[in-house]
């Protein structure tokens, strides 16, 4: 069991945010596998769901953002998750936007980033997937890996980045995503749009057929969306992903709306609102897709989930399994626990 998290997190939060979380990845990598991985690993609980054809090992995932470079899958794994994803990688390594660019909310449990998608790009993405020691071990972890395109790629040439990315990364994913949410990258969301995204899924669709022959697997897609959409749009997306035979998808990103925090510190900041604030704005797009998609669509549920009865509510609201990030800042590894054991009894 993990060492109390109180007593860390004092420490961390008197660091700048981003400089925080680079120190907690540095530390993540170095100790896992050592004896000092005792103070934050936790237990897997057993609570098996087949989705999408994978089998994951519980329902309490980690959601892309907060491992870029896929440095500490096998630390995350001693976490006790079911699955873990990571990335955004994009093809060409870039720093993302300019700093400081990521900020605490501590009043509201929340988080702003801008990161703007900043990662080693996808060859040094792709080595240290290889180098984990669970992926090699073949454990029952699942992994996801997600991907997006540089900031530099003019956005009607998005497709290129997305179809290089899903090439490079198809043999080593349990699962991949595509980002095409992030409000971070100039552009990107309007991918989100209903022209623009069936071009897009269809060019995944075509690409993904040709990758199944060659490496003799279908790997599962899914797609990751923005909580900022109008039912409308959620239809027409809902459309889009049974068209072109997507396996998923993956509610939310986070959000550029400011409801809740106004007035605190760091409220106008721009970039994404993750934690607390964006629970129910998720929870109400994951109700909107199953309603749209039927019962056996497979639905990520990310977005506000501070404690195990946040993350029944999302399974309450349609979402099959779930992710965490902002979450794990504020609470800490035990909060993989706490909400694995909870949902196994919901």
């Amino acid at each position: 069991m993990p060492l109390p998290y109180s007593l860390a997190r004092p420490l961390l939060f008197r660091m700048d945010a981003e400089a925080a979380h680079e120190l907690t990845l540095k530390l993540l990598t170095h100790t896992a596998g050592t004896p000092l991985a005792r103070t934050w690993s936790c237990p897997t609980v057993s609570d098996p769901v087949t989705l999408a054809g994978l089998r994951f090992p519980n329902r309490v995932g980690l959601a892309a953002g907060l491992d870029k470079n896929a440095h500490c899958i096998d630390a995350f794994a001693a976490m006790g998750f079911g699955f873990v994803e990571v990335g955004t990688v994009t093809p060409k390594p870039q720093p993302g936007n300019a700093k400081p660019r990521m900020f605490r909310l501590p009043q509201a449990q929340a988080l702003i980033n801008r990161m703007g998608f900043n990662n080693d790009g996808l060859d040094a993405f792709l080595a240290n997937v290889q180098r984990s020691r669970v992926r090699a071990q073949g454990g029952g972890m699942l992994l996801g890996l997600n991907i997006g395109k540089n900031a530099a790629t003019p956005i009607e040439n998005a497709a290129s980045d997305y179809l290089t990315c899903l090439a490079g990364v198809y043999p080593h994913a349990d699962y991949v995503t595509v980002n095409i949410s992030s409000p971070n990258t100039r552009n990107l969301r309007s991918l989100q749009s209903d022209a623009a995204l069936d071009a897009l899924l269809a060019a995944l669709a075509n690409r993904r057929d040709e990758l199944a022959r060659e490496h003799g697997r279908r790997t599962p897609i899914f797609l990751k969306i923005a909580p900022d959409l109008q039912p409308r749009e959620v239809a027409a997306i809902a459309q889009a992903l049974q068209r072109h035979g997507m396996d998923g998808v993956i509610a939310t990103n986070t959000t550029i709306s400011r409801n809740g925090v106004q007035g605190q510190a760091h409220a106008q900041e721009a970039g994404g609102l993750s934690g607390a604030p964006l629970r129910q704005a998720s929870n109400s797009i994951i109700h909107q897709l199953r309603a749209l998609l039927g019962p056996g669509f497979p639905i990520i549920g990310v977005g506000g989930i501070l404690c195990a009865r946040d993350a029944v509510e999302k399974i309450k609201a349609g979402a099959d399994v779930v992710q965490i990030y902002t979450g794990l800042i504020y609470r800490g590894p035990s909060l993989v626990l706490q909400v694995a054991r909870a949902l196994r009894r919901a």
